[in-house]
């Protein structure tokens, strides 16, 4: 018998559009021997799926089923692919835990929390080698008065971004104080962001993202960093999506020492945070000090062919459809 697999995608921002071509990836590299696997789109309008023919059958949401020519489909396992709301943040992942189906990412607390960047740094901030900006997290209350705090706890320049979403958006790097207010109404007028903002000082030096995941095996696996390096002031939206303005180096130029620390770090991060599945995690190493600077984690990374977490799987020796055949054994698992 093979899994059933419902290879979720879509969702309600505009990272969709990415969620779509990650699934499509997914998809293509999951063996058609071993699992059924059927491409499941959730938006604000609907959750349904479509199949070969064209034929839309709708999601019954009391227990996630599909009627597909009178039969009726139940699934062995949800493996979520929608970047941001609601399969990121924890809304699905409460759902499926209420209605007793395993999924792929992390579960609904530990999804929740990490969508919120300044509770999160909060959480590590006390793990051996692993350093973080400081920082001030205003709310929507603090608008009003937000550039006159920032402006008295940090120094510039800074890194103004909202406080939940994802691929950069609503972002910007302020070098004068004039150029605060602005990014701060950018930022809070971002799509479901949460309605808080976090400015952080900014650290030079090199920037990483770098993957783990847990196996069936129960084992902690750290797959090797790529290094960005980009042409924009920063690895924002357009830097993450328009071909040829970033340059990814997998694996990246580090020394033993510091690919060990590396993976310590990582490995503390999953633990403290209680993460499944995989997550991918973003640090800069700053240039004078050679401290590891936390970014941010997320925990629904990327997987088109050129997203990191599938460089990182090939440079580790391992194929993309035994990757993600070890997160379904390993979301299996009693």
């Amino acid at each position: 018998m093979k899994t059933k697999v419902a290879l979720i995608t879509g969702g309600y921002t505009g990272e969709a559009e990415v969620s779509f071509k990650s699934a499509a990836f997914v998809h293509s590299q999951l063996d058609q021997e071993r699992y059924a696997i059927y491409p499941i789109t959730i938006s604000a309008d609907a959750w349904f799926h479509v199949n070969d023919a064209g034929i839309k059958s709708l999601v019954n949401r009391e227990n996630f089923s599909l009627t597909i020519d009178d039969h009726l489909v139940t699934f062995d396992i949800a493996f979520i692919i929608i970047h941001g709301t609601p399969g990121e943040d924890g809304r699905l992942q409460g759902y499926f835990d209420m209605i007793g189906l395993p999924y792929t990412s992390c579960n609904a607390l530990t999804s929740a929390l990490t969508m919120n960047k300044g509770y999160t740094k909060a959480i590590l901030a006390d793990i051996a080698d692993l350093f973080v900006a400081k920082s001030v997290l205003l709310f929507a209350n603090d608008r009003a008065t937000g550039a006159d705090r920032v402006a008295a706890a940090l120094k510039l320049p800074y890194f103004v971004k909202p406080n939940a979403g994802g691929s950069s958006i609503g972002m910007t790097k302020v070098k004068e104080l004039a150029e605060l207010a602005p990014a701060l109404d950018k930022a809070f007028d971002a799509e479901n962001t949460g309605s808080q903002v976090l400015i952080e000082e900014f650290v030079t030096g090199r920037e990483f993202s770098q993957g783990i995941f847990r196996n069936a095996a129960g084992e902690l696996v750290v797959l090797p960093a790529t290094e960005v390096k980009t042409t924009r002031e920063f690895f924002d939206f357009e830097a993450k999506y328009i071909p040829g303005l970033t340059e990814e180096i997998t694996p990246a130029d580090l020394t033993a020492e510091q690919q060990e620390r590396a993976s310590r770090i990582l490995q503390d991060i999953y633990v403290r945070l209680n993460c499944r599945g995989m997550v991918r995690v973003d640090f800069f190493l700053e240039q004078e000090s050679d401290r590891f600077y936390f970014i941010e984690i997320n925990t629904i990374p990327g997987q088109t062919p050129q997203s990191f977490i599938p460089q990182q799987v090939r440079a580790s020796g391992m194929k993309e459809g035994d990757f993600y055949a070890a997160l379904i054994e390993a979301a299996l698992q009693p």
